[in-house]
């Protein structure tokens, strides 16, 4: 019996040690890419996007593209249609089917479980757990997988899996889970940095869509 118990604390520990390397590496390379793609004075990202959910009989194809300017915590984000103009203070949402514009304090929120474009780079600093996922190939490029796993049991998302790319330390894929089986995807297909922006990027000219019919909010 002590044989039987000392061979399943041998294995126990074991696996605990492997599961804190495992740990340190993804820490080791999510602290990689926030270094690197922290230190651009600002970011252009083309990407993709699909959303699938068997159960419910939801997909979208082809994927939905998108793009987004990052400057510090201001961002200039066109998705699904809209405009998301954020300043740093208010967030501006113009939804040009409608024809309408919403303006509120504050960023974009994350409690109805889905991580927005503009949170690409900073999710997962904080609520994870990480661990190593698989190395894979992707278009002639090694893709590393970062495991997340939400430090909250409420959350609406089940597991993340971050895409690095292993020569660049740039963020290339997210694959988001969530608890009612949905999945979505964020694919980089385009990527540039320090680019020459205009400040009014991140400002919203209100009088020039008052203009054109639009209703304020």
């Amino acid at each position: 019996m002590k044989k039987i118990t000392l061979l399943f604390l041998t294995v126990l520990l074991s696996f605990n040690i492997m599961a804190q390397s495992s740990s340190t590496q993804a820490k080791k390379i999510l602290d990689e890419v926030s270094a690197k793609m922290g230190a651009y004075k600002n970011m252009y990202i083309g990407f993709t996007s699909t959303l699938s959910n068997k159960d419910a009989g939801v997909t979208n194809d082809p994927p939905i593209r998108g793009n987004i300017t990052l400057e510090g915590e201001k961002y200039n984000l066109q998705y699904l249609g809209n405009d998301f103009i954020f300043d740093g203070k208010k967030l501006v949402v113009i939804n040009h089917d409608e024809k309408e514009v919403s303006i509120t304090d504050g960023n974009l929120e994350e409690e109805d479980g889905f991580i927005y474009p503009s949170k690409l780079l900073t999710f997962y600093k904080n609520g994870y757990n990480f661990s190593m996922g698989n190395l894979e190939n992707s278009n002639g490029r090694k893709v590393q997988f970062i495991n997340l796993i939400p430090i909250d049991s409420n959350s609406e998302i089940a597991k993340v899996a971050l895409g690095v790319d292993a020569k660049t330390k740039h963020i290339y894929k997210l694959i988001q889970v969530g608890k009612n089986n949905s999945i979505t995807t964020f694919t980089i297909t385009k990527f540039k940095s320090n680019q020459p922006i205009s400040d009014n990027l991140f400002t919203f000219d209100k009088d020039k869509y008052k203009k054109q019919g639009y209703l304020i909010d």
